[in-house]
């Protein structure tokens, strides 16, 4: 149950990234979940507490590039890479559309290393922003 280095650096990258999201995009709405879809936004924070913590328990248990290696040397591990790129590059686009293609840019790096654990923070982050403009609510 040892993490090692580049694990401790990859986790340390995404907490700095984490707090300048968090401290740039914070405002008296980002942890109120009242409202009429206030449920969902808990259900977003709660999703994004769950799988950065299960995350941080697989990077105890396994080391994530030999992983990645394994995994990719299968077709089926190579199709899901994809599918998750290809959906990443979706959450870019709504993040182009709600915030303009210099937020946009600034994500896009976090993004691609991090993939929905930052997406997933985004959200949470922008939920009330990205449901007026989706729906006008």
């Amino acid at each position: 149950m040892k993490i090692g280095k580049s694990g401790l650096v990859l986790w340390g990258i995404y907490a700095a990234f984490a707090v300048f999201a968090i401290s740039s995009n914070i405002d008296e709405t980002t942890f109120h979940f009242g409202g009429q879809l206030g449920g969902v936004k808990a259900v977003v924070w709660l999703a994004l507490l769950a799988f950065l913590a299960y995350s941080i328990y697989c990077s105890f248990r396994e080391n994530f590039f030999r992983s990645v290696r394994s995994i990719a040397t299968l077709r089926w591990g190579r199709q899901i890479g994809a599918d998750l790129y290809l959906g990443l590059f979706v959450a870019l686009f709504i993040i182009f559309l709600n915030d303009g293609g210099l937020v946009a840019l600034i994500w896009l790096v976090p993004i691609l290393i991090y993939a929905n654990l930052v997406f997933l923070l985004y959200l949470a982050l922008n939920f009330d922003s990205i449901v007026i403009r989706l729906l006008g609510v």
